[in-house]
């Protein structure tokens, strides 16, 4: 479709409102075309070789710094294999507490970090925040005290809040709505593969245990902070800001990639900076329709990470060989992963992915409910983590798609991550030490989550928003912002009559 075709359809629909697609052609004609008289095909050629860079540029390096996070928060279970609560002096539920502390500060920071990214830029910003949790995991192969580990969970949680939301709202003002699925599943799976990266490092590093004087599990902490701190130093000279400054595309390609956003958009700026879309946020009910569907996400994903090593321990496992036996379930998760975002970006049905894939996993945690047979259990392992791990980039595509506006998508994203990890406290605490090997309480409440708040959110926020696309198409929401002037309509964003969402 030629570039006015695109400016009249719009990514979901036709635009039926004037102001809107007055507001493109403005912005439109402050970027001269570089391609002006090129056919289609030849548009597509260079658009497609375009993408292809920007991609090999912040794709991989972005994955790689959430692998480390993930590697970072998660790690803690491999060094419990390592006999950490032993030489800490834990007991009883001290270790869910390591586990909680993280979240409290995680989900406190987490909702005003896309507005702090915004103002530093994503350059100052995640580099800071990357340097500095790699300080805090090394400090935390130095702690001799189970008040010490406390504190430098805590601390590590409120520094790592920000690069979650951070990045998801840093690829939406890269790429289409249509782009977005696929390249958000390919950096979470990182998530998955830290899982599987994970258990392989840990089983090599704890064999240091007595080199200078330090435990395995103590070095499981050190080399992997030591490696992040120096991926934060790296940071500053491989991310870049906005992409009308970034310098590894030429002055064209800039032009060209800020064109290419404006034809995506169906409404106003992106880089609208009025704070009423911070209250268009907090008032609009799909904001807590994700929410409850991302706490579905995540409450499963956290407790799966935190406790697989455990999950695995009790079926009769040690060692080495839990380790290694950690690692098949989140290859699949992470190849699941990318494949639903693959396809979700070209269906436009993100509603039914998350329902089709949650009850994969809620399968998989009946097996682990099921039965005491450790083989069941563990390929019940396998379809918990596919159920999981394609429903948090595949959510929060869903909210970028159908968010309008780069203020709104940030508060709304910050939101929706920040309470979705808030319930990562209950992650913590629902794997009881005298309930194994079986973990009625953990696969329980994991299962309900899956059930009522991902399963159910989906299938509500889906069919509510099919509800309301019909009432826009056929006229009936013409006019409910009547009585509004023209710029109390724009600050509406996605609720205004005129946007059609993605289900």
């Amino acid at each position: 479709m030629s570039e006015k075709g695109n400016a009249e359809h719009g990514v979901n629909g036709p635009i039926k409102g004037f102001d809107a697609e007055y507001e493109r052609s403005r912005q439109l004609a402050q970027l001269p075309d570089p391609d002006v008289g090129k056919t289609d095909e030849e548009r597509k050629a260079i658009d497609k070789k375009l993408m292809w860079k920007v991609d090999l540029w912040i794709v991989p390096w972005l994955s790689l710094l959430y692998l480390l996070s993930f590697l970072d928060r998660a790690n803690i279970g491999n060094a419990r294999l390592a006999h950490m609560e032993e030489h800490l002096g834990m007991e009883g539920t001290d270790y869910n507490n390591t586990l909680t502390i993280f979240f409290i500060s995680y989900a406190l920071v987490e909702p005003i970090t896309n507005a702090l990214l915004k103002r530093l830029t994503p350059r100052i910003f995640f580099t800071g925040i990357i340097i500095l949790w790699g300080l805090i995991m090394t400090f935390m192969g130095l702690v001799t005290s189970y008040g010490g580990l406390l504190a430098a969970r805590f601390f590590l949680g409120a520094v790592e809040a920000g690069l979650f939301p951070g990045v998801n709202y840093y690829l939406s003002c890269w790429y289409k709505s249509s782009e977005i699925g696929v390249r958000s599943a390919v950096f979470f799976s990182a998530a998955a593969l830290a899982g599987s990266f994970g258990g392989l490092l840990a089983a090599a590093i704890a064999l240091m245990d007595g080199v200078g004087g330090r435990p395995g599990w103590a070095w499981i902490f050190i080399i992997e902070g030591i490696a992040t701190t120096l991926a934060g130093c790296v940071c500053w000279w491989m991310v870049f800001d906005w992409p009308d400054t970034a310098t590894f595309l030429t002055p064209e390609e800039r032009i060209r990639a800020q064109r290419r956003l404006i034809l995506d958009r169906q409404g106003y700026s992106a880089q609208d900076n009025d704070k009423r879309h911070m209250y268009e946020a907090a008032k609009d009910w799909k904001t807590y329709g994700y929410m409850i569907i991302y706490m579905g996400c995540l409450t499963p994903l956290y407790a799966f990470s935190l406790f697989l090593p455990t999950i695995i321990r009790a079926m009769g496992y040690a060692g080495t060989r839990a380790q290694l036996l950690s690692v098949p379930p989140y290859a699949c998760a992470a190849v699941c992963t990318v494949a639903v975002g693959f396809i979700a970006d070209r269906t436009r049905l993100r509603g039914y992915y998350n329902i089709g894939t949650v009850l994969i996993g809620m399968v998989g945690f009946i097996m682990l409910l099921a039965t005491a047979n450790p083989q069941v259990q563990y390929a019940g392992t396998f379809l918990g983590a596919i159920g999981i791990y394609p429903t948090i980039s595949n959510t929060l595509s869903w909210v970028a798609n159908n968010t309008e506006g780069a203020l709104k998508r940030a508060v709304v994203l910050g939101m929706v991550v920040g309470w979705g990890n808030l319930n990562g406290v209950v992650s913590s605490n629902i794997y009881i030490t005298h309930e194994t090997p079986r973990y009625w309480s953990g696969h329980g409440v994991v299962l309900g989550y899956q059930t009522v708040f991902l399963l159910g959110g989906s299938v509500f926020m889906h069919f509510a928003l099919r509800a309301e696309n019909a009432k826009r198409r056929s006229g009936k929401r013409d006019h409910m912002h009547d009585g509004l002037t023209e710029e109390e309509k724009r600050i509406k964003g996605d609720r205004r009559p005129d946007f059609i969402y993605t289900l």
